[in-house]
């Protein structure tokens, strides 16, 4: 994982840098985001945290995920990360969020949804975006490939900034 601890010093770079707090929330990853995030030495300067829902309660009750869009799109869709993604912004006052949901498998695809169908959103600075992502390998590596993924994504937006 020496690419992603790359990933994170950019990152942390650039939070430092324009003094912006990063907050995550995770569902298919299952809290790898925040693990590795806070293996940065001094990443309290940056990161204030996340929340690892992995069941839609959660996703509704602490993130405020309306359950009309569970219901019709589903957790794994691109309303349910942004939906989370502007939650846990509100939940942290962070200026940057990121979001995870997906099929990490083994089990658990649909034709419409296969394993390793994976969304991520994120806001930053008042702007949201999302991706769907389609990984392939095993349950450890579409969790590796979807933290890679929601890293990129953060980094290319704040470089901008």
């Amino acid at each position: 994982m020496t690419d992603i601890s790359h990933q994170i010093s950019v990152l942390a770079r650039l939070l430092k840098q324009r003094n912006f707090f990063l907050s995550t929330v995770e569902s298919c990853t299952g809290g790898l985001i925040g693990h590795l995030l806070t293996n940065e030495p001094g990443s309290s300067d940056w990161y204030l945290g996340g929340v690892v829902a992995y069941s839609n309660t959660l996703k509704t009750r602490i993130l405020g995920v309306e359950e009309e869009i569970i219901n019709k799109h589903g957790a794994v869709s691109s309303q349910c990360v942004l939906s989370l993604a502007q939650g846990v912004l509100k939940l942290t006052g962070s200026q940057v969020s990121v979001a995870v949901s997906g099929i990490a498998g083994p089990g658990g695809g649909t034709v419409e949804k296969p394993v390793g169908t994976v969304y991520i959103g994120w806001c930053a600075l008042g702007d949201t975006w999302w991706e769907k992502n389609v990984f392939f390998g095993d349950r450890l590596k579409i969790k590796s490939q979807s933290v890679k993924k929601a890293l990129q994504g953060l980094i290319e937006k704040i470089a901008k900034v």
